[in-house]
């Protein structure tokens, strides 16, 4: 007897998979959910789909209040019964949005992310293909328990680890440090990594407002914009150093000021690797950072740090104990 087919709950948020052309120059976000499934009608073969247009907008317009209004709606989906959850979104901020995802829900319901490179009036629009494994995904038992997934030309990623690589080729997402989990083949889904549970966040009853700042080393910086940074409403700063976490001296000098006011954690803007502890000894290298006060990354990239540390200062998370242990499963925290 054939098995029923599972209820997955799919919400809409709008990007390059739901755009089209307008009135003005350029595609806008403008098709609904039900558009984009009725575009694919293998779906029907693999799930029975709860469709919600849930925001409309591109990638970069998404915030954190509509992240964590979809955590809520995803948590009274999957109460109601549906087996999975896909979200389609723009890829300007996937690999951010997926991972506040995976820091939030506490399921073992898979949740997969997915979206497009190519919009439905380019020749070889790839976003049927991805939602249809992003759906097969999440109708799989061996998806259960993985956290928040991201599905693209039909590779299978962990949220904390994905990262976008291309500005418009299908194969735009991959896994620098890791690879992927697995992949979809002739709609099977083959996961051949599970990466190590992390707890999410604990629920909060008074989310509040924290703006955190990113910023990049680069050739000749000093010290202006982080000192710029004081008194202007951040509550925290995120500083992808150079190489294996590495600024200059004055603004190494800087950063230890500002780290005695909030916190500044020390990512890497290098794709592959980690922040080190311990190697470089010299002004501005991560030894002298992390004795200033800074709290290390780990092998979070710089958005991820900056999500996680936004997320942490949001969610009432903000003494250097709490935030330690926030960021050690990631192999960073507070010197010592």
């Amino acid at each position: 007897m054939p098995q029923p087919k599972p209820d997955i709950a799919l919400f809409a948020l709008g990007g390059t998979i739901a755009m089209t052309t307008g009135d003005a120059p350029g595609v806008v976000p403008s098709l609904s959910g039900e558009s984009l499934v009725q575009a694919v009608p293998a779906l029907a073969e693999h799930a029975r789909l709860r469709v919600r247009s849930f925001r409309q907008l591109p990638g970069s317009h998404l915030s954190y209040a509509d992240l964590e209004a979809l955590v809520v709606a995803i948590e009274r989906a999957v109460a109601e019964g549906a087996r999975g959850v896909v979200v389609t979104q723009g890829t300007d901020s996937i690999e951010e949005s997926a991972f506040i995802l995976d820091r939030l829900l506490a399921l073992d319901a898979p949740v997969v992310v997915t979206g497009a490179m190519r919009n439905p009036v380019q020749s070889g629009a790839d976003g049927p293909a991805n939602l249809l494994a992003a759906v097969q995904v999440a109708a799989s038992e061996q998806a259960r328990g993985m956290g928040c997934l991201v599905v693209f030309n039909e590779r299978i990623h962990a949220a904390r680890f994905v990262r976008k690589a291309h500005t418009s080729n299908p194969g735009a997402f991959d896994t620098p440090l890791a690879g992927p989990l697995g992949w979809v083949a002739e709609g099977r889904v083959r996961i051949v990594l599970r990466p190590e549970s992390v707890p999410p966040l604990p629920p909060c009853d008074e989310i509040r407002e924290a703006p955190v700042a990113l910023l990049t080393m680069s050739l000749g910086d000093g010290p202006e914009l982080v000192r710029a940074l004081a008194g202007q409403g951040f509550a925290g700063l995120v500083m992808a150093g150079a190489g294996a976490g590495h600024v200059s001296p004055p603004l190494a000098e800087a950063l230890g000021e500002l780290a005695s006011r909030m916190p500044v954690v020390l990512a890497s803007r290098i794709a592959y690797g980690e922040v080190l502890r311990d190697t470089y000894g010299y002004p501005g290298s991560e030894i002298d950072l992390l004795k200033r006060g800074l709290l290390h990354a780990g092998w979070l990239d710089p958005l991820k740090a900056k999500a996680l540390l936004a997320l942490c200062l949001r969610y009432g998370l903000r003494n250097a104990d709490q935030l330690h242990a926030r960021f050690a499963p990631w192999g960073g925290g507070y010197l010592g």
